[in-house]
């Protein structure tokens, strides 16, 4: 069995509808334990972790001591609104798709750990990357520790998130075989990885294995929606590498 990590997104609108009973994240207890010890911080010290602009910190402040009630609950996989998302397109999974990732997906939280793609989650910003000072921990890494890789119940492990989220799952793999997708352009004699594509097409491989309902990692081979196309003699066992095509001077598709 395949599990599939993926990052967040910043951008996050609590989605209305769900094709499924929402659940509750399996890591609340300790999300909450965040939520709070974030509470008692000044603004000025939040917004320094946060990283972000006095409006953006207002925004953020507003949403950490709001009331987590159903009305700013959404499921994360619809509620998340960044580019990865909308290329996903998850609002129009067919009822097989939804099932696949509601096994397989499971996203990546600084605040919330792990997430299946239909638990609950309210608006909320805190990066996985974030410093801490909590329980006598310093990182988000330190005070998630192995509790993310042992929740993932896969045999093998698909790499969809960024390096920031993606490091606090692999490194506590031990045996386990993971894959990791790289999606990268040729310039000169380098293969450069441009964000924007890597999002588009991270979102797309997800909505590929979903509808072709993926089991063995190799399949993710055949794998070409937006221009991009595997390559052997640059991948091995554990990463796999899609090259964006010379003709393509955009992705295939449009959103």
């Amino acid at each position: 069995m395949l599990s599939i990590i993926l990052s967040p997104a910043k951008q996050f609108r609590a989605a209305d509808f769900s094709p499924v009973p929402c659940t509750a994240p399996r890591f609340e207890d300790r999300a909450l334990v965040l939520r709070d010890w974030l509470r008692s911080l000044p603004y000025d010290r939040v917004k320094a972790l946060w990283g972000v602009s006095d409006k953006l910190g207002q925004a953020a402040w507003a949403d950490l001591h709001a009331d987590w009630t159903p009305g700013r609950q959404g499921a994360a996989v619809l509620s998340y609104d960044g580019i990865q998302y909308k290329y996903m397109a998850p609002d129009v999974f067919s009822d097989r798709a939804n099932t696949y990732i509601d096994r397989h997906l499971r996203i990546l939280s600084g605040l919330f750990g792990l997430l299946r793609p239909f638990d609950r989650v309210a608006p909320y910003r805190l990066e996985m990357g974030a410093r801490i000072d909590l329980a006598g921990c310093r990182s988000l890494y330190a005070y998630w520790g192995s509790a993310l890789a042992d929740a993932l119940e896969g045999d093998c492990v698909v790499d969809l998130a960024s390096a920031e989220y993606s490091r606090a799952v692999l490194p506590h793999l031990g045996k386990r075989p993971h894959v990791t997708c790289i999606f990268a352009e040729r310039q000169g004699s380098r293969l450069i990885e441009k964000g924007v594509y890597v999002k588009m097409a991270r979102g797309r491989m997800v909505s590929f294995l979903a509808e072709q309902q993926i089991e063995d990692p190799m399949d993710m081979r055949f794998f070409d929606e937006p221009g991009f196309a595997y390559h052997p003699e640059l991948s091995d066992a554990s990463r796999l590498v899609f090259v964006k095509k010379p003709a393509d001077r955009r992705p295939a598709f449009e959103f």
